[in-house]
């Protein structure tokens, strides 16, 4: 196995067991809201799109993610507005990740989506 491979699925594995010790609130209903995101800072090359994919389902939230070649990421996410906004609180919280500008549109919701996955 190359040893970037290595790297990687080391990453991989903590920032998986990382979301699983979240502490995630009861949420008291909300509007459900469907966001087109477009990040920039750092967040490829540092479990970005695998950390928002596992809280994500962690919290029952749909949509998908994923790599620009401009070294962006591209996100649309659906579910109630204040999951959504707990879930991005938390990705600006980390250390690893640098967010340095979150673009942030409204679509229209999408009801046949079943889960949150990588693209």
């Amino acid at each position: 196995m190359k040893i970037k491979k290595i790297f990687k699925q080391i990453r991989n594995n903590y920032v998986i067991e990382q979301v699983k010790k979240i502490n995630i609130p009861d949420f008291e209903a909300d509007k459900t809201i469907r966001y087109h995101i477009v990040f920039s800072g750092r967040v490829q090359h540092v479990g970005f799109r695998l950390e928002i994919e596992q809280l994500a389902l962690r919290m029952k939230l749909t949509g998908w993610i994923r790599n620009l070649e401009n070294g962006n990421v591209e996100m649309e996410i659906q579910g109630m507005k204040n999951k959504i906004g707990f879930l991005l609180d938390f990705m600006n919280s980390l250390k690893r990740i640098k967010i340095n500008k979150m673009d942030k549109d409204i679509k229209a919701l999408l009801n046949q989506e079943q889960e949150f996955r990588i693209l």
